[in-house]
Parts: C-alpha cells; sequence; structure tokens
C-alpha cells in the first residue's frame, strides 16, 4: 500500500494533550538520565566533492545501554538527528527528553540505545571553524549522513537501527537515510521538512544568509578575527523568521515595545553562538538535496510529520501529501497550528506528535 495523508486530531485535542504530558512529565522525568560523551575519529574521509579529510571527528551523545539478539545484531538503537545550527544536545531539552526517554515513556532509556549526533559541520564536530575556516571540505547533507552511517558501524558498532528520526536539517538527513540504508532501520520518522529540492522560498532565504554573509565585507574571505557582524545581523534575522510561529508570537508580543525587546534579546542570545562560517557551511550543505525521486526504493515505515504553522514548510504548497504517496509505507500527518504550537520549532515538542511515534513504533515491531 502506497503511503497516505492521515488526519489531523484537532486543535482542541492537542492542546489538552499538552496539558496532560505537561502533568505526566513532572512526575516522569527524564533528568536524572546521565548521557555520555565521545568522539569518534573517521579516518581519510572523503567527501563527495572528492576533498578529503585525514581525521573527520564525529561528537556523540548516548543514552542507555545496546541490546542485541541471538546473532549479535542491535535491536533497541534510536539514531536522533538535530537541525541546522543545533547539536545532539538540544533533544535533552525537557519538551524533548522529559516526554521521550523518561521510564515508561515511548523511547524509554532503560529499553533503548539513544544516539544523538553533533553534525558533521556543527556542536563539537568537525567544523570550519577548528581552523581551517573556508579550507574546510565543502560538505552535503550525503556527506552528512555517511559521517553518521559510520559513526555508528565502526564507532559504536551499531549495525541496525530501531528508529531512525530527525527534525528540520535531520528531518531531510532521515530520508536520506532511508534511502541510501534502506534495511538498516526498523522505522523513520522525519519531522519538519519537505523530501524534494531546496527550492522556492525556502532556497531564496537560505540564499540571502549565504549572500549577507559572503558579502559583509567584514568576512573578509572567511579570514576573519572578529565575527562579521552584518553576516551574524542578517543569519539571526532569518533564523528568528524561519522558526517563528505567528500565533504564539503575537500573543507574547503583542506591543510594538515587547517585539522590540524580544528581537531585540534573541539577536544577542543566538549571535553569542554562531560562527559566520559554520553557519555559511551549513546552511549550504542543503544544495543537492533531493530524495524525491527515490522515494519508492523506501522498505521501512515511514510516520511523517509536519506543522501547519510551519514557515519553512508551508502546508498550502501540498507537497508533502502529494510526495507522502510515493512512499510504500509511509503516513503524513500535518500538527495543525495554535497558539500553543511553536511553527518550525513544533518539531522538538514532543508532545505534539508523541501518538504518532507511538503508532509508528506498534506498526514496524518484528
Amino acid at each position: 500500500m502506497h503511503g497516505r495523508v492521515l488526519s489531523s486530531t484537532s486543535a482542541l485535542v492537542v492542546v489538552l494533550l499538552l496539558a496532560a504530558s505537561c502533568a505526566a512529565y513532572q512526575s516522569n522525568s527524564a533528568g536524572s538520565i546521565v548521557p555520555q560523551e565521545g568522539d569518534y575519529i573517521a579516518h581519510n574521509f572523503q567527501f563527495r566533492s572528492g576533498e578529503t579529510l585525514p581525521e573527520l571527528r564525529p561528537h556523540y551523545r548516548t543514552l542507555g545501554k545496546p541490546a542485541y539478539n541471538a546473532s549479535g545484531g542491535v535491536t533497541n538503537a534510536v539514531l536522533i538527528l538535530h537541525g541546522t545550527g543545533g547539536s545532539g544536545q538540544q533533544f535533552l531539552a525537557p519538551q524533548f527528553a522529559n516526554v521521550l526517554f523518561g521510564r515508561g515513556q515511548l523511547l524509554d532509556a532503560n529499553r533503548y540505545f539513544i544516539i544523538l549526533p553533533d553534525n558533521l559541520g556543527h556542536g563539537s564536530s568537525s567544523k570550519p571553524s577548528d581552523g581551517m575556516r573556508t579550507r574546510f571540505p565543502q560538505y552535503d547533507y550525503d556527506d552528512m549522513v555517511a559521517a553518521q552511517h559510520e559513526l555508528l558501524e565502526r564507532g559504536l558498532s551499531v549495525n541496525h537501527l530501531r528508529l531512525v528520526m530527525g527534525t528540520s536539517m535531520g528531518c531531510m538527513h532521515a530520508w536520506v537515510w532511508a534511502e541510501t540504508y534502506p534495511t538498516f532501520m526498523d522505522a523513520v520518522m522525519p519531522l519538519a521538512c519537505l523530501p524534494v529540492p531546496i527550492a522556492g522560498r525556502n532556497r531564496i532565504w537560505r540564499k540571502m544568509v549565504m549572500d549577507g554573509i559572503s558579502q559583509d565585507p567584514d568576512w573578509k574571505n572567511g579570514e576573519y578575527t572578529t565575527e562579521p557582524r552584518a553576516g551574524l545581523q542578517i543569519s539571526t534575522d532569518f533564523l528568528l523568521i524561519a522558526g517563528s510561529a505567528p500565533l504564539a508570537m503575537q500573543k507574547d508580543n503583542a506591543t510594538r515595545d515587547s517585539a522590540d525587546n524580544y528581537l531585540n534579546g534573541y539577536t544577542k542570545r543566538v549571535a553569542a553562538h554562531l560562527d559566520a562560517n559554520d553557519f555559511l557551511y551549513a546552511v549550504n550543505a542543503s544544495r543537492n538535496y533531493d530524495p524525491s525521486q527515490r522515494l519508492g526504493a523506501i522498505v521501512a515505515p515511514v510516520m511523517y510529520v509536519n506543522s501547519a504553522d510551519d514557515f519553512i514548510n508551508p502546508p498550502e504548497l501540498g507537497i508533502a501529501e502529494r510526495e507522502i504517496r510515493n512512499v510504500k509505507n509511509g503516513r503524513f500527518v500535518l500538527i495543525p497550528a495554535s497558539d500553543q504550537t511553536h511553527g518550525h520549532g513544533t518539531h522538538t515538542w514532543a508532545v505534539f506528535w508523541q501518538q504518532y511515534l507511538g503508532q509508528l513504533l506498534d506498526s514496524s515491531q518484528h
């Protein structure tokens, strides 16, 4: 049976679920789970561009321990992939970890081996700001997924995944995983993306960010000693707009002064953690992404979720509903917009889509 579109729950039901789950994870917190951190060194890693790095360092966090079947295969590994500019650390935030990783919850870290990598170019993994600047290889999403795969197989001795899940850029990586390594996982959950090339407004805002960095005289062809102010300004501006939730922002910033204060605080907070070269590379990595031609090759069950107030993946395009029909065992859910949702960032508030994760795990059991 080819993919289908699920009618999503009403906004009222979602709000009630939010209240119930918030109450539940207060007493069932994942906060006592201590992640293990480490680095894997991939030697002579080759990029699709033909460039190589003598040592590529993927950083990772894990929760729980691997379980094995009689033939030595890992049966309980879950790979969760973050978005552009993020890191695996973000999935330890309460709105994610305390809803999913606690005892008795869907991805209980006492049952599952949860892997949270910092993707290539991000976090504590190898990236341009480590010293190579613009001499760092021009990686793309296929390179990022290849590095994740090597980390699993050679670094963590994981030869199979119970689930691969990703948010935003990680959502796109999940589609690449499902096509590149179709039998490696039991189930796939892409959150907040489209399985087509980056085009239209999505490409335009990315190109504006890249041009804003590279055309800033203070960028100095990547050889700056202090961060280029104008380049970082346009980066933080577009990150804010791309991740915005109109209903919530209108409610929370109902006056001119409160909106201005929010913008000022956001800009200072985000710019303090941005590096212009790293962000330029991260945004540019989407340039070759296009899973649309191979969706029919996906064999694992797919539960694909977007939100109706997502600036980056606007539902009026109708792309998700069209493309899911090419996935043999795929389902698509659109989370309705409300003043409780978080725009594109709804992907990391697990309360809104945990019921669909539960359905996916149930339907993909062996």
